[in-house]
């Protein structure tokens, strides 16, 4: 019965044994083999096949139907395909005819070169397990070379802090999940920048994304774990020792140069200030179908406190200069270990998005400000209260019409700082901030990007600080799936750059650039 059957499929076979595109092949033998006829939804009782399919099916369990659940019997069928079934039905037909002994050799090479892929398949899965780092943790990394400089900038009085340099940042996640939906990520980090101009993160302009003062020593970057609660999953609970509040929530912005840190937070660093340390957040997006608008909320709570110096001689008696959510002296609910609780609630749509966002503060938290100025973590007896608003529009199709990007910031300072040993100083009582991005997807090649921003920092350190201008322009060469390189000038208007917060400090305005290669692998 088989027999007849498959070798009337010869007929309309296209392709012969030479042309080895197995990309139909592929399609079919995943699909699920079928115990009736009855499954396959384009298999009606009248077709004239219809029984020969049934008898396939009932008899030997051969027949198999692609991923949709068609049997597209109307399609005409390669070489290939046909070997795939009858390799598929020649187990379980125990009966050996001259038809099918024909049938055999009619499709000798095709089901010879099936034979081949998959015996070269197992070994090759035979050898990846025995290889594979872990059954269930991905490793995955980001190595980050940046040649940089800013001419004539100044810090603390002194020039020379912006000589062309070359720098590294390197990342390396460890990804763990046990159950497909869950996620450990362990994260490494090292990287050899200075701390002027580009890595400081609470007072620098120059502040890139990919830059910290690491010294060359590795530390972990990143510790936490996340889950889904609930029936539909459409909530995600994180808890960790080490987790940064944008990394649970969302900034609404297409903008996504990935050079000036001011740009990343999308202008709103009082309340996307990057807060990392001991923290807990709840991430919550509303059940639509894949690709429909809906509502997301998110809210998190994390303690960014310095390590303890339990050394420093100007705290009075029972004083740690730079308390921990870790050391047990302060713990996690302390408000001199920095708190920062933030919470969110946006819309996200096809083409565009937009979400309002508020921060709290408290000792030790800083607004990311990015006016060189200190002052910018608060001091005992200080807390802070940030708004934020961001929005974004993109086009349907990349091309002359740019994504837009925009973002509005409003922080408040109550309190004088009393931190001990220290003059008591008053905070500014406000500060804003905003930007503007626009970006060119697959600007003049498909895969890369061109972008300009236009923006103020926040000033937190009031009248003795400045309110700066800043200016970004990028292109991003996408030279692989894996190598990317970016040139990107920027431009300041008035930022202070001392790290006092003296009133006569000279203001900075400049030119200054980069050029940033990433490998992710």
């Amino acid at each position: 019965m088989l027999a007849p059957v498959a070798l009337g499929m010869i007929a309309p076979v296209a392709a012969n044994a030479a042309d080895l595109n197995l990309a139909a092949v592929n399609q079919y033998s995943t699909g699920e083999q079928v115990s009736s006829v009855t499954q396959l939804s384009d298999v009606r009782p009248t077709d004239w096949a219809y029984q020969a399919l049934s008898n396939l099916v009932e008899k030997y369990g051969c027949v198999a139907g692609y991923p949709n659940g068609t049997f597209r019997g109307g399609k005409s069928m390669t070489r290939f395909e046909a070997a795939a079934l009858l390799n598929a039905c020649l187990d379980r037909v125990t009966e050996s005819t001259d038809e099918l002994k024909k049938l055999l050799a009619e499709f000798d090479t095709e089901l010879t070169i099936l034979t081949a892929r998959v015996d070269g398949l197992e070994n090759k899965v035979r050898t990846l397990q025995a290889q594979q780092f872990s059954t269930t943790t991905k490793l995955s990394g980001e190595a980050s070379m940046i040649l940089g400089g800013i001419p004539n900038y100044t810090a603390n009085g002194v020039k020379g802090y912006g000589n062309t340099t070359f720098n590294y940042d390197l990342r390396i996640n460890l990804d763990t999940s046990y159950t497909g939906q869950d996620l450990l990520r362990t994260r490494l980090r090292t990287g050899n920048f200075s701390k002027y101009p580009f890595g400081t993160s609470t007072n620098n302009i120059f502040k890139l994304d990919k830059a910290e003062d690491w010294n060359n020593a590795v530390y972990i970057d990143r510790l936490y774990y996340q889950f889904p609660v609930g029936a539909n999953k459409a909530t995600k609970l994180t808890i960790g020792a080490l987790v940064r509040n944008t990394e649970m929530a969302w900034i609404p912005s297409a903008y996504k140069s990935n050079i000036l840190d001011v740009f990343a937070v999308g202008g709103t660093g009082g309340v996307y200030n990057k807060a990392t340390g001991e923290g807990v957040g709840l991430q919550w997006k509303q059940p639509v179908a894949k690709g429909k608008p809906g509502f997301v909320f998110n809210a998190n709570y994390v303690v960014n406190g310095s390590a303890v110096n339990s050394g420093n001689t100007t705290c009075s008696a029972g004083c740690k200069n730079g308390a921990s959510g870790s050391d047990s002296t302060y713990g996690v609910f302390n408000s001199e270990s920095g708190i920062n609780i933030l919470t969110q609630l946006g819309y996200k749509a096809t083409q565009w998005g937009a979400a309002v966002g508020y921060r709290y503060g408290t000792t030790q938290t800083g607004v990311r400000d990015g006016n060189g100025v200190a002052g910018s973590a608060l001091g005992l007896g200080q807390y802070s209260n940030a708004v934020a608003l961001n929005a974004y529009w993109q086009p349907k199709k990349s091309g002359a019409i740019p994504s837009i990007s925009a973002g509005y910031g409003y922080n408040f300072v109550n309190g004088n700082s009393t931190s001990p040993g220290a003059t008591p100083q008053k905070q500014a009582q406000s500060s804003r901030s905003w930007m503007v991005g626009l970006q060119w997807d697959d600007a003049f090649v498909k895969g890369n990007a061109a972008g300009i921003a236009l923006g103020q920092p926040a000033n937190s350190a009031g009248a003795s600080g400045s309110n700066p201008w800043l200016a970004e322009f990028f292109y991003k060469v996408q030279v692989s799936d894996n190598i990317s390189v970016t040139p990107a000038l920027f431009y300041a208007s008035g930022s202070s750059n001392s790290t006092t917060n003296a009133a006569n400090q000279p203001s900075f305005t400049g030119l200054g650039g980069v050029i940033q290669t990433t490998f992710k692998f």
